[in-house]
């Protein structure tokens, strides 16, 4: 796929989850700022964008703006023309290989206790998907739908154009820092679309497999256990379970306090990648990733969001994406695979993940959470 260029400056549209407004970042002057280490983002602001595994094609990058991020109000909607990206052209595109055997049996030989399987798909449209405007009316289409979720819309040199709604906090700072374990998944059909848990109640009209019970607690622990590194007053609340979209995820959450002289750069250097997206034990589980699966995951799984902008850092996983090309998309997801995975079961689920972003450019019966 043709890498997408559709700006000379590099700029990062966001909104939190539950928020009324979005922010813009923009650097209209100079190239953003591109590290080779994660622990370089200790002292930096600004909205950053990193990869699964940080190479000379996918670097980490910083698009820097040094007054604070302006902001908008979420307007009335509908507002803009519903999927902005114009009619996926049937038959068109490619899906990449599924290696789950591969992925399955290195589990089964116990080398891993988990590991994270991902593919992407590419969808062709009939409009171009270039240009800031169709891009800021996906971006907004995807607040509507999504508003437990963080939505960014991001384009560098570097990088290229993603879109994502994201539910999973990598690492946030208030008056607390805080990150979560996020992982088993479940798909929401029919009576069960009706599903909210702002306040943590419902969750036992929920039932979740051993396997998920598993993953979940697998990511949960290693979390903990990082933390304890780098942190202190360390709080840890859960499982609980929290939609996104047409699905639920286990979730639990933590919060800490850095210990002294610990950065924002080295936080994230210890919990990229966690094992909700690469697996267990870790360095081993990318490695293997790296080497095994057909289709690079470029900026997938990595993390994005603002870096130190008027007091606050939200950094998400990325998850939930597409690459926006001239006249098409990749989408991208993965699942959790353990020793007993089901090959159709996980494809199912990657098929599920990927209608967050499909649905925004493909006709038919829309699903978001309100």
């Amino acid at each position: 796929m043709q890498q997408l260029r559709i700006v000379m400056s590099a700029f990062a549209y966001y909104r939190m989850p539950r928020a009324d407004e979005y922010y813009l970042v923009r650097q209209d002057e100079g190239e953003p700022l591109v590290l080779n280490d994660l622990r370089q983002l200790n002292g930096r602001s600004g909205f950053v964008v990193a990869p699964f595994a940080a190479s000379k094609e996918c670097p980490i990058v910083v698009i820097e703006q040094k007054k604070p991020p302006t902001s908008q109000p979420l307007p009335s909607y509908p507002l803009f023309g519903r999927r902005a990206g114009g009619e996926v052209r049937e038959g068109q595109g490619e899906v990449s290989l599924y290696p789950f055997a591969r992925f399955h049996d290195a589990l089964l030989d116990g080398h891993f206790q988990k590991l994270v399987l991902a593919r992407s798909e590419s969808l062709e449209v009939s409009s171009s998907l270039l240009g800031e405007d169709n891009g800021l009316s996906l971006f907004l289409e995807a607040c509507h739908r999504y508003p437990r979720m963080f939505v960014t819309l991001f384009s560098t040199p570097q990088t290229g154009t993603w879109l994502m709604a994201t539910p999973e906090v990598l690492i946030q700072k208030s008056e607390r820092f805080s990150t979560m374990a996020l992982a088993g998944t479940m798909k929401l059909e029919g009576e069960q679309l009706k599903f909210d848990n702002p306040d943590r109640s419902g969750v036992q009209d929920i039932r979740w497999s051993q396997k998920n019970i598993q993953e979940q607690r697998l990511v949960a622990t290693y979390i903990a256990d990082t933390l304890k590194d780098f942190a202190d007053d360390i709080t840890e609340q859960g499982p609980y379970t929290t939609r996104a979209a047409n699905l639920v995820h286990l979730r639990s959450d933590f919060t800490f306090v850095p210990k002294q002289g610990v950065g924002i750069g080295d936080m994230v250097k210890a919990l990229h990648p966690t094992p909700a997206v690469c697996g267990l034990p870790k360095a081993e589980a990318q490695a293997f990733i790296l080497k095994n699966e057909p289709a690079p995951r470029r900026y997938y799984s990595g993390f994005c969001g603002p870096v130190e902008l008027d007091g606050r850092t939200d950094l998400f996983v990325s998850l939930r994406c597409m690459e926006l090309s001239s006249h098409s998309c990749r989408l991208y997801a993965g699942g959790g695979l353990l020793t007993d995975s089901v090959e159709e079961q996980e494809w199912q689920e990657t098929e599920a993940k990927m209608m967050t972003m499909r649905q925004l450019i493909v006709r038919g019966d829309a699903v978001s959470e309100r």
